[in-house]
């Protein structure tokens, strides 16, 4: 005969099981994306429809896409095995998403300001950026 558990770990393992069947690491990257966006429009609120519409798609590609890369790169697979290893994964896919739209904001400011000049201008401007000035 088993022994009993108790209800604590009862509903602990209940929530674990619930929290799996909502779709484990898809949930897992669904929520966290999900907040990451509403930390990034109550932060930095957007200017414009248009604005919030990019912030929007932006944290949310940021999200995914970036949490995925992490995910793969430093081989995080099996923690989508464990309860534990899918909340540690809610808090990195979250953070991808946060500087995703600052990036893309930062790009379009860039490219706006210079509307006005080719693109041997704009790569000259890189250049003298990254290497401080310095072409040989």
């Amino acid at each position: 005969m088993s022994e009993p558990i108790s209800g604590g770990a009862a509903a602990g393992a209940a929530g674990a099981a619930a929290f799996k069947a909502m779709g484990g690491a898809a949930g897992v990257s669904a929520g966290a994306t999900g907040l990451a966006a509403i930390v990034v429009m109550i932060m930095m609120k957007p200017r414009s429809t248009a604005e919030w519409a990019v912030a929007l798609i932006s944290t949310v590609v940021g999200s995914v896409a970036g949490g995925a890369a992490v995910v793969q790169y430093y081989g995080l697979q099996a923690w989508t095995h464990e309860y534990i290893g899918l909340v540690a994964l809610f808090g990195l896919v979250f953070s991808c998403g946060l500087p995703a739209w600052a990036v893309v904001r930062w790009m379009f400011n860039f490219i706006e300001r210079r509307r006005d000049k080719d693109l041997a201008q704009v790569a000259g401007e890189v250049r003298d950026a990254v290497t401080g000035g310095n072409h040989g």
